[in-house]
């Protein structure tokens, strides 16, 4: 993957030091221990339930119930700006690529697209969706319209799910995990978002909740691989094997198979972003086509 080409964007947000400094998860005070955050990962995953929500449970018990920065439920002042250091110039240039991309996509149908702010952190972050820990992985935060990552799931993705092969090889996969954070604050600007919560609170069981997250999640691929056909198509930016990886990499973290490395089986009912054949499926719907309209993963027979 070559990023020679691509506009590096504004609008990371680069709290990784101070974060850190902070302390919290790993091992900081007042923080989890990864065993606890291993449990809880897994009833999150066996019931369903939104690990967001059990994690920052567990922080108020461990903090007396009491208010504490971490739970304001707004992410500490940070000037925006491009990183200067390779990780955060890198996430930047693909961030940027992706307001290029979409900017253009959304201009063509008489829109405009408001880009969102991503926020770079080491552990844990306090932010609208409560706070954010490295364990939970990438995630948008539709409430304060940002990305969340903590860098340190890009070498998860080599060393813990496998989903790529080496440091250079890791490049596309890293660049489609953003784009698939990307996809979502898409669904947000085109409303999508709001009205799948509605439905998913006006669901009659946990599982029907589930499979609309499931599609929420296959149209955040789909769309990641729209943003990789435009851009391909501008600037030629892929190696031969980088879809490969990404695929690999779609696969690694499909529900069935991170369920079943967890706790030998699955079980489809809590699943909450597809399986990995979805994931590849949907992403390469979108890089095929590079059309938003191929991404309906709403429609009856869609999955």
């Amino acid at each position: 993957m070559r990023t020679d080409d691509f506009r590096p964007s504004d609008n990371v947000e680069d709290d990784r030091e101070a974060s850190a400094s902070r302390g919290g998860f790993p091992g900081g005070r007042g923080g989890l221990g990864i065993g606890t955050v291993i449990i809880i990962g897994l009833i999150s995953w066996y019931f369903g339930i939104d690990p967001s929500v059990l994690l920052n449970g567990a922080q108020m018990v461990l903090n007396g119930g009491g208010s504490t920065t971490q739970q304001t439920g707004q992410a500490p002042p940070i000037s925006a700006g491009t990183p200067t250091d390779s990780t955060g110039r890198f996430v930047a240039l693909v961030l940027g690529s992706t307001e290029d991309t979409w900017g253009e996509i959304f201009s063509a149908s008489g829109r405009t697209y408001h880009p969102p702010k991503l926020r770079l952190y080491s552990g844990s972050e306090p932010g609208g969706c409560g706070l954010a820990r490295s364990a939970m992985g990438p995630f948008y935060c539709p409430q304060d319209k940002r990305i969340y990552l903590d860098t340190s799931f890009f070498e998860d993705l080599q060393n813990k799910f496998g989903g790529c092969t080496s440091n250079k090889a890791c490049q596309f996969s890293e660049a489609y995990v953003i784009a698939h954070e990307v996809g979502h604050h898409v669904q947000d600007e085109l409303g999508i978002l709001p009205r799948v919560t509605q439905a998913q609170q006006a669901a009659s069981s946990q599982s029907d909740a589930n499979a609309l997250q499931v599609r929420v999640e296959l149209q955040a691929d789909c769309l990641a691989g729209v943003w990789a056909n435009r851009a391909q198509s501008k600037h030629n930016f892929l190696d031969p094997g980088d879809v490969d990886e990404a695929l690999q990499t779609a696969a690694a973290i499909g529900d069935d198979r991170l369920q079943k490395e967890a706790q030998g089986y699955a079980v489809p009912d809590s699943f909450t972003h597809g399986t990995s054949e979805q994931r590849k499926r949907w992403f390469m719907n979108g890089f095929k086509s590079g059309d938003l309209n191929a991404c309906n993963t709403f429609s009856a027979s869609s999955l």
